[in-house]
């Protein structure tokens, strides 16, 4: 029985084979990778990378029983508030595979609403990646597009973006 994709074939992880590297050293490469007792086949994952307001979210979709973690911690635990969750686990709903992908997300920057919404446009990168026919739905919703809005710069002889120091006539 052949566990190796055709891929890992390409790249050489079929029998065992002895190859010269660029410096001269002998590399042996193995018919099977494994790692934490599963073998190259098995694990598959996908990618996607988030971005909303100066969040930044990777996220990495895994065959699994739907189990999702953000930064090493339970998703209920990181994004506090239900409208947060459902912001982010929106494509999973839209799509109907939220039970078929463990979701593993690395998220930094900005404020928990912002990386709420990297993490759905990850997700539907991911889920994007993981069958492009899903895309035309993912799009429809806008999970897709980047939302540009960030914060406005704060303007010299002003006290913010918009608000100005108090007017005194005298």
């Amino acid at each position: 029985m052949k566990l190796l994709s055709p891929v890992a074939e390409a790249l050489g992880f079929g029998a065992i084979k002895k190859s010269q590297s660029l410096q001269g050293r002998q590399t042996a490469r193995h018919d099977k990778i494994e790692e934490n007792g599963l073998t190259m086949a098995e694990q598959v994952q996908y990618y996607g990378t988030g971005r909303r307001k100066s969040s930044v979210a990777r996220v990495f979709l895994r065959p699994g029983s739907g189990e999702f973690t953000v930064n090493g911690k339970p998703f209920d635990t990181h994004f506090v508030t239900e409208a947060q969750r459902i912001m982010a686990k929106s494509p999973f709903v839209l799509t109907e595979t939220s039970a078929t992908f463990n979701m593993t997300a690395t998220v930094n920057g900005g404020g928990v609403n912002g990386q709420a919404g990297a993490v759905r446009m990850g997700v539907a990168r991911a889920l994007q990646e993981f069958n492009p026919e899903l895309r035309a739905k993912l799009k429809a919703e806008g999970f897709l597009r980047r939302d540009a809005r960030g914060k406005e710069r704060k303007k010299y002889g002003q006290k913010g973006a918009r608000k100005r120091f108090q007017f005194s006539k005298r």
